[in-house]
């Protein structure tokens, strides 16, 4: 059992207070998920520049070692490197050999990534969400049910660029995915099934599918029980498996589309009474675009 939430604006006068919004969202989903959190917040960006958002300890002398126009912003075991998009590679390779302690959670000109272990609302403070601003977004508490307690457990899951994932459910084929990913560029860092399914969508939008094209490819594809909720850089998307043992629930007004495990994780949004909320059907994409 875990908790996923989402939020995607459609009014942007709310982007200051997305954090803020998010942030509460999270916290309201522990009992779903007490173990773990993430979040991956899309704000702002630069043409031409990349982030890459890493995690790991002794993040202070990183800036300075990799040098050239690399610029960075520690939030507590993390660290957002914003660089020119020709430098990504050069900065990955770097990080290979000079910090192969390190992981690149996410990367991509606007997405930023952050998981822990712990309470949602402690990881939230530590890496300040509230005071974050955005256009959307994707949370995850965890409850471990089939492997350790870990930060890597953590979800969201990034395996393209601007790309992210949380799951709640269980994959049965995950491993027979993966070898058929693999050859085809997909990198995985993690044996969860959740980062499978990340990498499978990022594998069909390499391959020209949009996001809602990829995720009902999913259905034929993907075997088990899920209700994912996917980011891009403009898009924002929610499905559940032909089942749907899993809650959801969804509200959208003018302002926002947003998406909770429980109608609780949504009780705090500005407006909420005069949403129309719904509980997404079954084996149905559901998908916006920013503009």
């Amino acid at each position: 059992m875990c908790g996923i939430v989402g939020l995607f604006l459609k009014n942007s006068t709310l982007e200051p207070r997305f954090g803020e919004l998010l942030a509460e969202m999270l916290v309201v989903m522990t009992g779903r998920g007490p173990d773990s959190a993430g979040f991956a917040v899309y704000g702002s960006g630069e043409k031409g520049r990349i982030k890459l958002t890493v995690r790991g300890d002794d993040l202070g002398s990183i800036v300075p070692d990799l040098g050239g126009d690399v610029s960075g912003e520690i939030r507590d075991t993390h660290l957002v490197l914003t660089l020119p998009e020709q430098d990504e590679q050069r900065v990955r390779d770097w990080l290979a050999a000079a910090r192969p302690d390190l992981a690149v959670t996410g990367a991509g000109q606007r997405i930023e990534l952050y998981k822990e272990v712990g309470l949602p609302a402690d990881v939230a403070k530590r890496f300040g969400l509230a005071g974050m601003s955005g256009t959307h977004g994707i949370g995850h508490t965890r409850m471990a049910t089939e492997s350790a307690v870990t930060t890597a457990g953590a979800h969201p899951f990034s395996t393209g660029t601007d790309q992210c994932l949380v799951h709640n459910g269980s994959l049965s084929n995950h491993r027979s995915l993966r070898r058929m990913l693999e050859p085809k560029g997909i990198r995985f860092s993690t044996d969860n099934d959740s980062e499978v399914a990340a990498g499978y969508l990022s594998w069909k939008l390499q391959e020209g599918a949009t996001l809602a094209e990829a995720l009902e490819a999913s259905l034929d594809d993907l075997d088990g029980f899920f209700t994912f909720v996917v980011g891009t850089e403009s898009g924002f998307a929610v499905l559940r498996d032909p089942v749907s043992c899993k809650p959801a629930v969804m509200a959208e007004t003018n302002d926002y589309v947003a998406f909770g495990s429980e109608y609780r994780a949504l009780a705090g949004l500005p407006g909420i009474q005069n949403a129309r909320v719904f509980e997404p059907e079954p084996a149905r994409v559901y998908a916006w675009e920013r503009n």
